[in-house]
């Protein structure tokens, strides 16, 4: 090739690198400017404040729980109570104004044992004090309102008061008037025809009629009198009185042991104005 070619083609090949030189720069600047745009771009159309974070909240409220009905009992309802059996002084006669009442109340009218139970009246009503207790009475149980007798073994039936207190053994420490047995010459007299019928005589000063009921006995070592005919109608019983039991049945008295009985005794209280009531059961509560 002829000098001359040869400088043309030289100069074509440097004016082409120079062309080809200046698109790899123009594509080298280019990029940066689109990524300053874009991020202009973002910059005004997303503000910063709404840039947002996942984020797990815990919920405190408890799960809601859908509403039952409670179960139906399927138990029988519950009825009240019965209200308490009435005390049997409640319904005896001629308690009167009485705040203390023993009642001795015998199965019926042939038998010699009886229940004995002890009542006081308070603020509140009449409650039990003492027993229900087993008593000894008459031998021949007790007798039908107003037909005790002399010397029958019966025990009279009816509501009494009480007279005073004695004994063969010291005075336990009752409220009653007490009077001390202090021999044989101590009695009762039981005989209809004597002026001191169904009287406490001392023979070393008084008469006491026939046969009078000796005092001074095992029986009587502790005992209350029971007002019973204190009006002293011959023939209609004497010498009644509530004592110490000897393990059976009596003449015609009231009869406990003395783990009973002297407390009992000490309790009655003549300011109580203190009743006895005897009698079968029926007879009682009629």
């Amino acid at each position: 090739m002829p000098a001359r070619s040869v400088a043309r083609a030289a100069i074509l090949v440097a004016a082409l690198s120079i062309a080809t030189a200046a698109c790899g720069s123009g594509s080298s600047h280019a990029e940066p400017h689109a990524q300053s745009s874009t991020s202009r771009v973002t910059s005004t159309t997303v503000p910063r404040s709404t840039t947002t974070h996942a984020t797990t909240t815990t919920s405190t409220v408890p799960p809601t729980v859908a509403a039952t009905s409670p179960p139906r009992s399927t138990a029988p309802p519950t009825s009240a109570a019965p209200p308490p059996a009435p005390l049997l002084v409640d319904q005896l006669s001629g308690v009167g104004s009485a705040s203390q009442v023993i009642a001795v109340a015998a199965g019926g009218y042939g038998t010699s044992v009886a229940t004995l139970t002890a009542y006081e009246r308070g603020a509140s009503g009449w409650t039990q004090v003492f027993g229900p207790w087993t008593a000894n009475v008459g031998r021949n149980g007790v007798a039908p309102p107003g037909e005790k007798r002399e010397g029958d073994g019966r025990t009279p039936s009816g509501t009494f008061g009480f007279d005073f207190m004695f004994g063969v053994n010291a005075n336990p420490g009752v409220k009653f008037p007490f009077r001390a047995i202090t021999g044989t010459n101590i009695v009762w007299d039981d005989d209809p025809a004597s002026a001191n019928y169904n009287l406490w005589i001392d023979t070393n000063a008084a008469s006491a009629g026939v046969s009078p009921e000796p005092m001074y006995v095992g029986a009587y070592g502790s005992g209350a009198v029971i007002a019973y005919n204190d009006a002293r109608v011959p023939g209609l019983g004497s010498a009644i009185f509530l004592h110490l039991s000897s393990g059976g049945s009596t003449a015609g008295c009231v009869a406990l042991p003395s783990g009973e009985l002297i407390p009992l005794l000490q309790w009655l209280d003549p300011a109580r104005q203190p009743r006895i009531a005897i009698g079968t059961l029926d007879q009682l509560v009629s």
